[in-house]
């Protein structure tokens, strides 16, 4: 279904394309709507309803609100129920499943319920509806009048499925006007370009080699399966998610849109702070602005501090899953932070540059939990990452892997850094850079034809943060 949604987009967005910058700018908001919509249906038709009475429902609160300015007590009523709503469409159809599981568990009961299919991208569009109805509430933003930029705020394409978060404030101004250029243009291809190739060529062949890891059996996991699956599944996950952000920004500059960037190599990081202010940055400070800061942020009591981070981190694991793995992903994050603000972070600087490792190998056992199915599988995985339980190092699963994916691994490790951002800032005479335009035009190219032959030739496509 997922895929299906990503063929759609290939098929139709040259006539898009075309349509929108052939029609006057009243009519491409219109345009960009009904393809929205239209993108959406093709791989969850069920859910457009869904969507489009989230979409009516926020559009009234939002204007309820903004009209009752100067009644404090009611406009608090008014988001609180606002809000309510929202967390109960995104409850109901993430996590009624989950608690009816924990309700049997706990109080061995029998409830019987069937399975709620998880609409695609539903805690992505309920945040950006949230972060709209706040910034109204907060007078950062008046309410949206219009109800098609208000609908196409929240269901514009690039990044309806799978994020970034787009803050109302960040796109408000855009919505009704923005400017269209030939150099904007052709950096939001560049951009789509690279997003999927990070995707097809490094995540998707990468995922392979986790799966058959984390589908083996601890029992016969030797420690350097575990660790190479580790390594795959840690740029999978970077390479996907960081690939589909690239892919939403660049279809936005194509757009006319400017979206800020959510990724900017975290696995660079020192510490594990800076680690989440380099990863999913739109999740992190959504998290920061609109839970964080208004439980007291880092200005109330030291027991306070690590009740908020607890708070936060609890949720951002929630966030993710309905499911304990995801709850204690989330914790193990807020204790490490909480453990920071209480002087590990200054204590990782004095053993600089060994930190960077340090934060890796955390980062490496958090995602474990981000894997795994559940806690069992999760703890005897780490086991097998330090304990051979009788087998070789590298036995023959091992080896067959490194062989047929060094290079993979090899070149997901060096695109990882910082390298490909610190030639593009290098300045050299005009003749040189000439050449390096072309160079760069023939790489887009060739990196292009890589993605259609693999898609051809292979039926192994997963989109990791989809089930989010």
């Amino acid at each position: 279904m997922v895929f299906s949604s990503v063929q759609f987009l290939f098929f139709f967005l040259p006539l898009v394309l075309a349509l929108y910058y052939l029609v006057p700018f009243k009519l491409k908001n219109t345009i960009l709507l009904l393809f929205s919509l239209l993108f959406y249906a093709w791989g969850e038709p069920r859910y457009v309803v869904l969507m489009i009475v989230s979409i009516l429902m926020n559009y009234g609160y939002g204007i309820w609100i903004d009209r009752t300015d100067k009644r404090e007590k009611k406009r608090v009523a008014i988001l609180t129920t606002a809000i309510v709503m929202n967390i109960g469409l995104l409850g109901f159809y993430k996590y009624a499943n989950f608690l009816v599981e924990v309700v049997n568990s706990a109080l061995h009961m029998n409830i019987h319920m069937k399975p709620v299919p998880l609409p695609i991208g539903i805690s992505f569009y309920t945040f950006h509806a949230l972060s709209y109805l706040i910034d109204v509430y907060r007078r950062k933003e008046r309410a949206q009048r219009n109800l098609f930029r208000l609908s196409l705020y929240i269901t514009f394409f690039p990044q309806l499925v799978a994020g970034p978060i787009i803050r109302y404030n960040a796109v408000a101004e855009q919505l009704g006007q923005r400017v269209f250029s030939s150099v904007q243009f052709a950096e939001g291809i560049q951009r789509f370009i690279f997003g999927l190739s990070k995707k097809i060529l490094l995540a998707n062949p990468l995922g392979s080699v986790a799966d058959t890891v984390f589908a083996t059996s601890t029992t016969d996991l030797s420690s350097g399966s575990a660790w190479l699956g580790l390594i795959a599944y840690t740029l999978q996950i970077y390479f996907d998610f960081s690939g589909y952000s690239d892919m939403a920004i660049g279809l936005a500059k194509m757009f006319g849109f400017e979206f800020s960037e959510n990724f900017n190599y975290p696995y660079i990081a020192k510490s594990i702070s800076e680690f989440w202010r380099r990863w999913h940055i739109s999740l992190g400070s959504w998290f920061r602005d609109y839970v964080y800061i208004p439980l007291g942020g880092s200005r109330v009591a030291r027991w306070k501090i690590y009740r908020n981070l607890f708070i936060v981190w609890s949720l951002t694991g929630f966030w993710h899953g309905a499911s304990w793995t995801f709850v204690a992903w989330g914790t193990f994050y807020g204790i490490l932070i909480a453990l920071e603000k209480a002087g590990l972070e200054k204590m990782l600087t004095k053993i600089y540059p060994f930190n960077h490792v340090v934060v890796l190998l955390l980062v490496m056992v958090g995602w474990v939990f981000f894997r795994a199915d559940d806690f069992g599988y999760a703890t005897d995985f780490i086991f097998s990452l330090f304990s051979t339980r009788g087998n070789e190092i590298f036995d023959s699963q091992a080896l067959a892997l490194l062989s047929l994916n060094w290079l993979v691994f090899a070149i997901a490790i060096l695109v990882a850094m910082p390298l490909y951002t610190k030639l593009r800032t290098l300045r050299f005479g005009e003749s040189i850079t000439r050449v390096q335009t072309v160079l760069a035009l023939g790489f887009n190219f060739f990196l292009f034809a890589e993605v259609i032959l693999y898609l051809i030739n292979s039926t192994y496509n997963p989109f990791l943060y989809f089930r989010f």
